[in-house]
């Protein structure tokens, strides 16, 4: 498959282009729908190494900062041999063929069945490791997979899907499982794949996403980001100020749980500010801070020529002074949340937005309240030694996940010290309109047939199931 030079004009593929591709992905499904555990395996492993690969991890790192001028090359390579090798661990862990559960108390075994061919939508940010990812997930469960990739990271798209095709093929099994839509990818040629595919899975913009629930197949869609924690009076300050720079200049805060707002309790607000300055955190001025507005935001939008930009950069384009110029992120104070308050939302930048709240009971509000405006449902985090706040959070914020003492880009989406599952794809519920409130799995690409047979009758009495509801009502079961 020839790489695509998109500073040429590409001619736009006629409708039966997406047609081609789904017969050939359906033919080479048919032939892979009944493989053995051992075989689709195989073909995770192998899609796996085509990124895992350093040589590979590289190039395709380099060609996408190249391409989409998004993150850093060095953490790139890490995102993509990173998620690559958890994910692979969980795949490998789990059953996908045949049958993968018993329940003898109920009389139930489920059957896996593949679910045809998956249309997958992937975003700029990531134009290689998600591919990759989603690959991976549906090959596991016997499906193929087509690609409808960002324009701006259509390139190493491309590659990718070369090298995943290269990969099966040199191990025997069907190139056409993993394919690409022809270039240039349109709104049109996006909406004929979600149409003829067997499941629609999204990441990236929420047009993409309401586009794939209208389009009348099953859909997956994943919400957006924009990550609030809290650091409490009982958290280590040092620690908590590390992982959150840790995760927020990973890969120039691409990564939808990058932190976007720290909400810090009065009571170490001052201490925690210094413990941030310390971790190589660089704390705006008033007047710089109206430059980071002023500049990261034309017209209402983000600036495409700062968002997941080196550090250096952001300090010359803010105009900061020299000291700012060797910090690894930027520190700004804001006060109030919505939609006039640009730095309550999500930035994909280095740029990290502070509030301060009187206590924990206002931070968790205050968290609240950032999240309505954007974000919800997706995830949210603490900094502490008081699980009961913990609990707190999880009980009463609209959120699918809560992270406590974690570096949040490195726990969200799965991590080696997480229970949560690898993915680049994370589901928040309805609270985003979303069909999942969970990582994104091979789970979620597979048809389960249910083997029922008998077991003892379990049929409760009248009395023990309307016995509350009659002592309420005044209701005799003799009246009957």
């Amino acid at each position: 498959m020839a790489v695509v030079n998109l500073k040429e004009p590409v001619a736009r593929p006629e409708p039966a282009s997406v047609e081609a591709v789904m017969e050939r992905a359906r033919a080479a499904q048919k032939a892979f729908a009944n493989v053995d555990q051992e075989t689709a395996d195989a073909a995770v492993r192998a899609l796996a190494w085509s990124l895992y690969n350093p040589e590979h991890a590289r190039e395709l790192a380099e060609l996408a900062v190249q391409d989409t001028g998004l993150g850093n090359v060095a953490d790139k390579i890490r995102k993509k041999q990173r998620k690559t090798f958890g994910t692979l661990r969980d795949l490998l862990r789990s059953p996908s063929v045949g049958v993968i559960e018993r329940d003898e108390s109920k009389g139930l075994v489920k059957y896996a069945k593949p679910m045809g061919v998956i249309g997958a939508v992937t975003p700029s940010t990531n134009p290689g490791a998600t591919p990759v990812n989603k690959a991976m997930m549906a090959v596991k469960g016997r499906n193929a997979i087509v690609i409808a990739p960002s324009p701006l990271g259509y390139r190493t798209t491309a590659r990718i899907v070369d090298l995943m095709r290269a990969e099966l093929k040199q191990i025997g099994l069907p190139e056409d499982l993993v394919q690409i839509l022809p270039a240039p990818v349109t709104k049109d040629s996006t909406e004929a794949l979600m149409k003829a595919c067997d499941l629609v899975v999204v990441t990236g913009s929420q047009d993409n996403v309401r586009r794939a629930y209208s389009s009348g197949t099953p859909a997956i869609g994943v919400g957006a980001g924009n990550v609030p924690v809290i650091i409490d009076e009982t958290a280590d300050l040092d620690a908590a100020a590390e992982r959150i720079r840790d995760s927020k200049i990973f890969d120039n805060s691409t990564s939808c749980s990058s932190e976007n707002a720290v909400v810090i309790v009065d009571a170490v607000y001052d201490a925690a500010l210094a413990a941030l300055e310390r971790a190589g955190a660089y704390l705006c001025t008033p007047q710089e801070r109206e430059r980071v507005i002023e500049r990261l935001w034309v017209k209402g939008k983000l600036n495409r020529d700062l968002i997941a930009r080196d550090a250096a950069l952001l300090a010359e384009a803010f105009e900061l002074p020299p000291q700012a110029r060797n910090k690894s992120f930027f520190l700004v104070e804001e006060a109030g949340v919505g939609k006039g308050y640009p730095l309550s939302g999500e930035k994909l930048a280095l740029v990290l937005t502070v509030y301060r709240a009187s206590n924990f009971a206002a931070a968790k509000e205050r968290v609240r309240e950032i999240l309505e405006h954007q974000g919800k449902g997706h995830s949210c985090g603490l900094h502490t030694t008081d699980m009961d706040r913990a609990r707190e959070l999880a009980e009463e914020l609209d959120v699918v996940r809560v992270l406590v003492n974690f570096a949040h880009t490195f726990g969200n989406g799965g991590g080696f010290n997480s229970g949560l599952g690898f993915t680049l794809s994370m589901g928040c519920g309805s609270w985003q309109k979303n069909s999942i409130s969970e990582n994104l799995s091979y789970r979620h690409m597979l048809n389960i047939t249910h083997l029922v047979t008998p077991i003892p009758e379990d049929k409760p009495s009248e009395e023990e199931l309307f016995g509350p509801h009659w002592k309420r009502i005044g209701y005799e079961e003799g009246a009957r």
